[in-house]
């Protein structure tokens, strides 16, 4: 027998599961009969693709079995399977250590409320691990497909656990939890069955639970008692089934055992494909964005099915990055059951479904946008908690997938200085001015620094609409795009294209089509000024102009064309990309202004200094970007004040 120290991550999610999560403890049969499941999944593959396992002889089924104790004392609950199994250095990896990031981010998030939320728990991977709520102690008995030997791993869930050689008669893993007080009301058939029936219904293998049923007499009372084995899941291949013969709450429970969710989804969509291709899907949207959504290490949310033979749920190729939100299956007729994942990224086939898949969901998504646009009003808040949850993945895929750009252009959604809530490119185009020939936005930090900004104060004069972007992946998204396309009908019938080029109004030249003339006076007038400002700023600004974009505010801060906006530079190096020189910002003067007029009759170099650094400074804070150097800004606005 070995003893063995749990990595320090188990330990602190230990105590935090055995202290903290007792509100939903009944989460732990799921988690044990799915990974029951995934072991299964994993020994049928390799029957049929790879040779050594070829002459296993395979049953796969899961067995749940119980022993009632004295006074909920010595209570045992029993789960188990004939599946792949482990040997000695599988429990190491998989019951010793953390497997998976996410548990180590789960244990990050957990704030003093956090902890009473157990609906965390089945979200971060936790997995085995919860078994622990219900348990003083647990034991695992597996033997690895192929192997001889068997291995018993035990702990009371504290700081270490034992492994010792043992027997077991075939493959496959048996989990012996020695029941808690808590956690001895589990020992019984009826909290079994609901369980199940809630949680691993769909579950592709048949779960078995033995029992003893109780005979009684003419007075009711226990004749006698015999041991009684049922089946107590559908195991239905959900997504093979006829929509005809499926009910709402069919897809619903198949969702929750299929995404760990207690809520239902947003909204699915069944579809099967006959033809040239043969295969059958069923994808989910949540409610809820993933946890691990904007991770690069994110769980993908599709499983491969080849003729109802699990392949694969850890394969980013099934789905486009951008489209990682979504949850639910994909089963194949078409591919080879010995498909390997290396095979799977370059396959035809595969890809081609994906495709499609792709198409069907952007067609689902657009027609409850159109629904929502109507005036049905259960469509109007799924449409809204979509775009709330998935607006942003939906901007990356304007960037990555070129094949599909226009479609995902009409489900992108915008803020805008029209109003409140979410606009579209469409609906921006349909009320724009007559003569109006570019797509105006703006991009950078939050929603009502960007709508204070002074570069709209052109704009909000003129009463143009500006969209109002502030995501961070918007300065990279954006500017690729160029345009946005609309129909427009031509005079024999026919449909011909409009162009609309898209402008940042954070950008040097964008004030050039707002339709004011330069006032070559005025830029005479200015020039003294705009010397003694550059010369003051030097090199902490690439060039000082007149600006004509500016009302009510004395100075604001531009992009070059040519150059990374300041945020998306911080941005890039807050990701760890490549190294980027500082970008420096081209700032525009207001002429008019109080402040810049009085810098005419100056000649205080350490006064126009102080006034050239304040203009800089405020134009940066504006815009919602950290100075390098406050306590400089404050010395200088002390400075002034006092003068």
């Amino acid at each position: 027998m070995s003893q063995h120290q749990f990595q320090t991550e188990v330990s602190q999610l230990l105590h935090l599961i055995i202290h903290s999560l007792y509100s939903n403890r009944e989460i732990f049969l799921r988690e044990l009969v799915s990974n029951a499941s995934d072991a299964l999944d994993k020994l049928k593959y390799l029957t049929v693709a790879d040779d050594a396992y070829k002459s296993i002889s395979f049953d796969p089924r899961i067995d749940i079995s119980f022993q009632k104790g004295e006074d909920d004392k010595n209570s045992t609950l029993t789960v188990e399977d004939n599946g792949i199994g482990m040997n000695e250095a599988d429990l190491v990896e998989s019951l010793g250590t953390i497997a998976r990031s996410g548990t180590r981010a789960f244990l990050e998030k957990l704030s003093a409320d956090a902890k009473k939320d157990s609906n965390l728990i089945g979200q971060f991977g936790v997995g085995f691990y919860s078994a622990f709520m219900v348990s003083a102690k647990i034991e695992v008995i597996s033997r690895k497909a192929g192997e001889e030997k068997a291995w018993k791993w035990s702990s009371e869930g504290k700081d270490s656990y034992e492994i010792e050689e043992t027997r077991r008669d075939s493959q496959g893993t048996t989990v012996i939890l020695h029941l808690s007080e808590e956690g001895a009301e589990y020992a019984n058939r009826w909290s079994i069955e609901d369980i199940i029936k809630r949680y691993s219904n769909h579950v592709a293998f048949p779960i078995y639970l033995t029992y003893d049923e109780k005979e009684p007499d003419d007075k009711g009372k226990e004749k006698s008692r015999k041991q009684k084995t049922e089946k107590i899941n559908s195991g239905a291949a959900i997504w093979r089934r006829a929509k005809s013969e499926l009910k709402e709450e069919d897809y619903v429970e198949f969702y929750k055992s299929l995404s760990y969710e207690t809520d239902g989804p947003l909204f699915y969509i069944h579809t099967k494909a006959e033809g040239s291709l043969e295969y059958s899907t069923l994808f989910y949207v949540p409610q809820k964005a993933p946890f691990d959504m904007y991770r690069a290490d994110y769980k993908p949310g599709v499983k491969l099915y080849v003729k109802r033979v699990f392949i694969t749920d850890d394969d980013k190729e099934l789905m486009p990055t951008w489209l990682r939100f979504v949850r639910g299956v994909i089963d194949s007729e078409d591919l080879p059951l010995n498909v390997s994942r290396e095979i799977l990224q370059q396959n035809k086939i595969l890809l081609n479904i994906k495709n499609a898949s792709v198409k069907k969901l952007l067609g689902e998504f657009k027609n409850l946008a159109a629904c929502a646009a109507g005036g049905n009003e259960e469509a109007k808040k799924k449409w809204e908690t979509f775009v709330d949850q998935f607006n942003r993945p939906l901007k990356e895929g304007l960037y990555q997938d070129y094949a599909n750009r226009e479609a995902i252009q009409e489900l992108v959604r915008f803020k805008t200085t029209a109003g409140d809530g979410w606009t579209s490119f469409a609906e921006y185009v349909a009320r724009m001015k007559s003569d109006q020939k570019y797509i105006y936005y703006i991009t950078g930090g939050d929603e009502k620094t960007l709508k204070a900004s002074p570069l709209l104060e052109a704009y909000k004069a003129r009463d143009i609409e500006v969209l109002v972007m502030d995501d961070e992946i918007d300065d990279i998204v954006i500017p690729s795009l160029h345009s946005y396309r609309v129909e427009v009908p031509a005079a024999d019938g026919k449909t011909e294209y409009k162009d609309y080029e898209l402008k940042a109004v954070n950008r040097a030249g964008a004030d050039e089509e707002l339709g004011e003339k330069k006032d070559k006076a005025a830029e005479k007038e200015a020039k003294p000024v705009i010397e003694k400002i550059k010369k003051a700023l030097g090199d902490r600004v690439k060039d000082v102009k007149l600006s004509r974009r500016l009302h009510d505010s004395p100075s604001c801060i531009v992009a070059d064309e040519n150059d990374p906006t300041i945020q998306m530079a911080q941005m890039m190096k807050a990701m760890g990309g490549m190294e980027m020189p500082d970008i420096k910002p081209i700032l525009e003067i207001n002429g008019d202004h109080p402040i810049v007029a009085a810098l005419k009759g100056i000649d205080d170099e350490e006064r126009i200094a102080d006034t050239a650094g304040v203009l800089l400074d405020q134009a940066l804070l504006v815009e919602g970007i950290k100075l390098k150097d406050p306590a400089d800004f404050v010395k200088r606005m002390n400075r002034l004040l006092a003068k």
